[in-house]
């Protein structure tokens, strides 16, 4: 049988990228009970847009508008509470070609702690890591060793880093479908592949993979059964 897998494709940029990052880390482990693969991969949000033709919410006055009440509300389901910083939204090529360089040069465990420390940087901090000195600040809560975090920097801008993030970026448009961020592409282990767009669409996603789970059920209350 066919693995069960879910590509996760993100972007530091997108808060609701950072959403479905921290829940399905959370869940890795009752995952891969279940045997499911997660595998996150960095895309550049803004390369998504302009080759699906989509715009960013915050480009739209009435998406901005309602973005500050549905943001809050993901955040609480999602279990985060910050503010976004004035500086959004940023350029993420720099940490998402950061991000590319160490997927491939690093182990998982790194490369997703480096993952977690870029959004955390940006998001709680309030620290704008298209910024190469502040990039670096991000990464040395992961490496300690100055030279390193050199090294990684200086591989995000090595031409081979910029044209495997273009190329990425550009197939997870045009052979996936994408539109947005977070995308994600699963394999269901019967030889099937669905996308699921977006951190509110889990439930769809574990009915596709069959996987048990309770989210939306509503509960019984104190007047059920009075008129």
């Amino acid at each position: 049988m066919a693995q069960k897998k879910i590509e996760c494709y993100l972007d530091c940029v997108s808060p609701y990228s950072y959403y479905a990052f921290s829940y399905l880390q959370a869940n890795k482990q009752t995952l891969d009970s279940f045997g499911v693969e997660i595998e996150f991969i960095p895309v550049f949000l803004g390369g998504i847009n302009v080759g699906s033709g989509n715009k960013p919410p915050w480009t739209l006055p009435a998406k901005a508008a309602y973005s500050k009440y549905d943001g809050k509300r993901a955040q609480r389901y999602f279990g985060h509470d910050f503010e976004v910083p004035s500086f959004f939204p940023i350029l993420s090529l720099l940490p998402q070609r950061a991000l590319t360089y160490l997927k491939k040069t690093h182990s998982q465990e790194l490369f997703e702690a480096s993952f977690q420390a870029c959004f955390t940087t940006m998001w709680y901090e309030h620290v704008d890591i298209s910024v190469p000195e502040n990039l670096a600040l991000a990464l040395s809560k992961v490496f300690k060793d100055e030279a390193t975090i050199k090294d990684i920097i200086a591989g995000a801008n090595a031409p081979e880093t910029k044209q495997a993030l273009t190329e990425t970026t550009g197939r997870v448009v045009k052979d996936l479908g994408a539109f947005g961020c977070p995308w994600f592409w699963v394999t269901d282990g019967k030889g099937n592949r669905e996308p699921f767009f977006g951190s509110d669409r889990f439930h769809y996603m574990w009915d596709y993979l069959d996987v048990p789970h309770r989210d939306l059920e509503l509960l019984p209350g104190k007047r059920e059964g009075k008129l």
